[in-house]
Protein backbone atom coordinates (compact mmCIF):
# COMPACT_ATOMS: atom_id res chain seq x y z
CA UNK A 1 0.00 0.00 0.00
CA UNK A 2 3.00 2.01 0.89
CA UNK A 3 3.99 2.09 -2.89
CA UNK A 4 0.67 2.89 -4.17
CA UNK A 5 0.42 6.21 -1.52
CA UNK A 6 3.94 6.91 -3.19
CA UNK A 7 2.59 6.76 -6.75
CA UNK A 8 -0.36 9.00 -6.18
CA UNK A 9 1.33 11.30 -4.11
CA UNK A 10 4.09 11.61 -7.07
CA UNK A 11 1.17 11.33 -9.49
CA UNK A 12 -0.01 14.48 -7.97
CA UNK A 13 2.88 16.41 -7.50
CA UNK A 14 3.99 16.34 -11.07
CA UNK A 15 0.56 17.25 -11.73
CA UNK A 16 0.80 20.26 -9.66
CA UNK A 17 4.42 21.16 -11.54
CA UNK A 18 2.40 20.66 -14.37
CA UNK A 19 -0.14 22.78 -13.55
CA UNK A 20 2.18 25.69 -12.35
CA UNK A 21 4.42 25.79 -15.43
CA UNK A 22 1.51 26.18 -17.70
CA UNK A 23 -0.34 28.94 -16.16
CA UNK A 24 3.13 30.55 -15.76
CA UNK A 25 3.57 30.39 -19.66
CA UNK A 26 7.11 28.80 -18.93
CA UNK A 27 6.92 26.71 -21.84
CA UNK A 28 5.89 27.51 -24.90
CA UNK A 29 3.53 26.62 -27.17
CA UNK A 30 4.51 22.80 -28.64
CA UNK A 31 5.86 21.67 -24.74
CA UNK A 32 2.39 23.01 -23.43
CA UNK A 33 0.20 21.12 -25.49
CA UNK A 34 2.91 17.85 -24.45
CA UNK A 35 2.49 18.80 -20.91
CA UNK A 36 -1.17 18.93 -21.52
CA UNK A 37 -1.54 15.90 -22.48
CA UNK A 38 0.75 14.57 -19.62
CA UNK A 39 -1.40 16.17 -17.09
CA UNK A 40 -4.87 14.72 -18.33
CA UNK A 41 -2.98 10.91 -18.15
CA UNK A 42 -1.98 11.87 -14.35
CA UNK A 43 -5.19 13.55 -13.72
CA UNK A 44 -7.06 10.32 -14.90
CA UNK A 45 -4.40 7.83 -12.88
CA UNK A 46 -5.28 9.81 -9.65
CA UNK A 47 -8.77 9.89 -10.05
CA UNK A 48 -8.95 6.10 -10.78
CA UNK A 49 -6.66 5.23 -7.73
CA UNK A 50 -9.28 7.90 -5.24
CA UNK A 51 -12.38 5.97 -6.78
CA UNK A 52 -10.86 2.97 -6.04
CA UNK A 53 -9.23 3.74 -2.78
CA UNK A 54 -13.18 5.16 -1.45
CA UNK A 55 -14.84 1.79 -2.36
CA UNK A 56 -12.60 0.33 -0.07
CA UNK A 57 -13.49 3.02 2.76
CA UNK A 58 -15.64 1.39 5.32
CA UNK A 59 -17.79 3.44 8.18
CA UNK A 60 -17.40 1.70 11.35
CA UNK A 61 -20.63 1.78 13.28
CA UNK A 62 -20.70 1.79 16.81
CA UNK A 63 -24.03 0.02 17.84
CA UNK A 64 -25.49 -1.29 20.98
CA UNK A 65 -21.24 -2.16 21.75
CA UNK A 66 -21.06 -3.83 18.65
CA UNK A 67 -18.86 -2.76 15.54
CA UNK A 68 -20.33 -3.05 12.04
CA UNK A 69 -19.18 -1.83 8.85
CA UNK A 70 -21.11 -0.06 5.86
CA UNK A 71 -19.68 0.77 2.30
CA UNK A 72 -18.66 4.30 2.09
CA UNK A 73 -21.40 6.55 0.75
Amino acid sequence: MTKDKNNFESNLRKLEEIVEKLENGEVDLEESVKLYEEGMKLKKNCEEKLKSIESQIKKIKEDNNKISKEDFQ
